[in-house]
């Protein structure tokens, strides 16, 4: 009798759908006490922190469970910033270095930059921060991690910048932009140079500010740029619109941007999009428009919230033309509008201009006026009022003087431009031309 054989080819077979069955089994096991622990965050909290660096430091030899424990690094990441306590997280994020030296170097980077992300949520912690980044630089550097270091050096400019350190982010930057450009990274060239390009910014430096974007705008071209990075471009392209007075396209920028986020599901930069875009509606004074743009995008759940009600009452005032108004809402929203330097500037510049407008109608009937008179009836303190009327007879905003014997404000009538000077001038300079252009004719005549 024959006996039975079976083919190398059918055992074989069996045998990887045996390792795979088992590698699914085990990945859906790791997945349910996943939820386990999650379950567990609210009841035992440290029973849950304690759940998830066991499954962390889970023995995976044939590495079958790295997306559960990658999952679980992020989840316990979160819980630590949700809870505020960053020096536990900063301990965890360096106690997991021995889970990074078992995995690709890209996907260390990746988990890195996501655990720098929810270290960020942390309010006030940008020193701690700085600090972490530093200690990570040094420790790539001995593990010989160059591609990380420099994408943790690229958050530490970042952090430097939100420091007011602006000296010590432009050297980081500089540098790191001449590394960055040798290898031809152009992720990361994006990435930096649209820091280079708010450290030039917050320096006043607008030609740089926008000489690093248009560097970046360049390297993204070259490549895929994902929605979340070209949105930043974005961003900063409308930040930079806003500076120069064009607020239309600035707009046109911040709502890109917004659209960007939105589909990357960064709620916060979302946010900030969204706040942006109503402040420069705001600036055009297009007011009515504001209210449209809250109902439909600033009445979800992810975007409603104090700074946008903030926005709205500056809205709000601005309709009313109301300097006290104005003035009400920023001490009731101080926290919100001066966190942010865009909507503090910009508003600080609306206010202004309100109080122009304001006194360029009162004082509108008069052509000589106590200046004590116009500060009742503006009802703000004499000294602001000379203050600022002062402040727009030299920006030839007002055509009149102070006396200040008398405490009177003398306006006087605003003359018709004469046109003869100027038309003269041209003239004169035509003229000069006329003769510069004879003389060289002349010569060229006598040379030949």
């Amino acid at each position: 009798s024959q006996k039975a054989h079976t083919s190398p080819l059918s055992s074989c077979g069996l045998r990887k759908m045996m390792e795979v069955e088992e590698k699914e089994t085990k990945a859906s096991l790791m997945q349910q006490k996943l939820e386990d622990i999650k379950a567990l965050e609210e009841s035992n909290l440290e029973k849950a922190i304690k759940s998830y660096k066991d499954l962390i430091a889970t023995e995976d030899a044939e590495q079958e469970i790295i997306n559960e424990k990658t999952t679980a690094i992020y989840a316990l990441g979160e819980l630590y910033a949700q809870r505020g306590r960053y020096e536990d997280l900063r301990n965890f994020i360096v106690d997991t270095r021995p889970f990074f030296s078992t995995i690709a170097k890209a996907k260390t980077a990746k988990i890195l930059k996501e655990l720098l992300n929810i270290f960020a949520q942390i309010p006030n912690t940008e020193k701690l921060q700085a600090e972490f980044c530093k200690e990570t630089i040094t420790w790539c550097e001995k593990e010989g991690r160059s591609f990380l270091k420099q994408r943790v050096q690229a958050r530490l400019a970042s952090l430097l910048l939100d420091m007011k350190q602006y000296k010590d982010a432009l050297v980081l930057i500089s540098k790191l932009v001449r590394d960055v450009k040798k290898i031809d990274d152009k992720i990361l060239l994006v990435e930096i140079s649209i820091v280079e390009s708010r450290i030039h910014l917050a320096l006043k430096n607008n030609p740089k500010a926008k000489g690093s974007l248009t560097a970046a705008r360049s390297a993204a071209n070259a490549i895929y740029c994902p929605p979340s990075l070209q949105a930043e471009i974005d961003i900063q392209s409308g930040v930079l619109c806003s500076e120069e007075g064009d607020f239309k396209t600035a707009y046109s920028y911040f709502f890109e941007g917004f659209e960007g986020f939105d589909t990357s599901k960064n709620w916060i930069k979302a946010k900030q999009c969204l706040k942006y875009m109503l402040m420069v509606k705001i600036m055009t004074n297009n007011s009515a428009d504001v209210y449209n743009i809250i109902n439909t995008k600033g009445s979800s759940d992810k975007y409603a919230g104090i700074a946008i009600q903030a926005i709205k009452a500056i809205a709000d005032a601005h309709k009313a033309r109301s300097i006290h108004q104005f003035a009400d809402v920023k001490k009731k929203y101080s926290e919100v509008l001066t966190k942010d330097w865009f909507i503090s500037t910009h508003l600080n510049a609306l206010e202004d201009n309100l109080l122009v407008q304001n006194l360029l109608r009162l004082i509108e009937p008069f052509s000589r006026v106590e200046t004590e008179h116009v500060a009742k009836l503006i009802d703000l303190p004499r000294e602001q009022v000379e203050a600022k009327l002062s402040e727009m007879i030299l920006e030839k905003k007002l055509h009149g003087i102070l006396d200040q014997g008398s405490g009177n404000l003398i306006l006087f009538e605003e003359a018709a431009e004469d046109k003869t000077f100027k038309a003269g001038l041209d003239t004169i300079k035509e003229l000069g031309n006329v003769v510069d252009k004879l003389q060289a004719k002349a010569q060229r005549v006598l040379l030949a």
